[in-house]
């Protein structure tokens, strides 16, 4: 239990208490942490974090729509034996050259402990996340062209993002802790824009962040404007030399928050200011 209270975030990683206690409740049981929360938030940041803040090595699987679990444990190159022995590659006996093990498979053959983020689960199949199940339980899978296990020297931190596109099996759910990253209140937005902008003038930053909670509470947005816009915006008014007075009149640049045609006319016409 030594590394129960070890993450507190790091330097560049605003965490808040009950994601870290989370974070440290799934590495003392050994279970992957499923992160939900609507985009902005930082869930794929958090890997990156955990691992700096336990010294650990990244690995990372970012999941499509077309992606197995397959793919993450191990791939027989068949197409390039069958090429070796038509063109004289070498010895085609040897079955191991041919094996490339996936992201998942790598984490398990790691000497030392590593963090695996899963980013994305719920752009795969529906099956994808019950076809780990066994993988993420046992910490091994078997390649049966070696007839060789493949077990994990040292267990995975394994964290799994999920956009909340689809429902995930409830037998995947209770494999994991579950935490949703509520999005940020201001005076957290505040402390996260400092650790990405450290002298943006507190006058601008105040006005900025007045305006983008009035754009993300306007009815009928198609998309909110998240964290990262929020901070691309306001180094857009910091380049552009636009005094913070500017900002509290109104909001220039619209289109660095605002990426929908249909969403700038809709905050048009809800604020007088935009």
């Amino acid at each position: 239990m030594s590394d129960f209270h070890r993450f507190a975030g790091t330097d560049n990683y605003i965490s808040t208490d009950e994601l870290s206690r989370d974070v440290n409740a799934a590495v003392a049981l050994g279970r992957p942490l499923l992160i939900k929360g609507e985009p902005g938030t930082g869930k794929t940041l958090l890997a990156g974090a955990v691992a700096q803040g336990l010294g650990a090595d990244l690995l990372t699987w970012h999941v499509k729509s077309t992606t197995k679990a397959q793919d993450g444990l191990y791939h027989y190159d068949v197409v390039q034996r069958l090429n070796d022995s038509r063109f004289g590659g070498g010895d085609i006996s040897d079955i191991r050259k041919y094996i490339k093990l996936g992201v998942l498979g790598r984490a398990f053959r790691a000497d030392e402990r590593v963090v695996l983020l899963i980013d994305e689960i719920d752009k795969a199949d529906l099956e994808f996340p019950n076809d780990l199940l066994h993988e993420l339980d046992a910490m091994s899978f078997h390649i049966p062209e070696l007839d060789e296990t493949v077990a994990a020297a040292q267990r995975p931190i394994v964290i799994i993002t999920s956009n909340a596109e689809k429902e995930l099996p409830d037998a995947f759910l209770r494999r994991c802790v579950f935490h949703y990253i509520s999005f940020p209140k201001k005076d957290v937005m505040e402390r996260i824009v400092r650790v990405h902008l450290p002298d943006v003038e507190t006058h601008l930053l105040e006005n900025a962040i007045v305006r983008f909670y009035e754009l993300r509470r306007v009815p009928g947005l198609r998309k909110k404007p998240s964290t990262s816009e929020l901070i691309d915006w306001l180094v857009v008014l910091i380049r552009g030399g636009v005094p913070a007075e500017d900002v509290a009149r109104s909001a220039p640049f619209l289109g660095t928050l605002l990426k929908q045609e249909q969403d700038i006319d809709t905050a048009k016409r809800k604020l007088a200011w935009a």
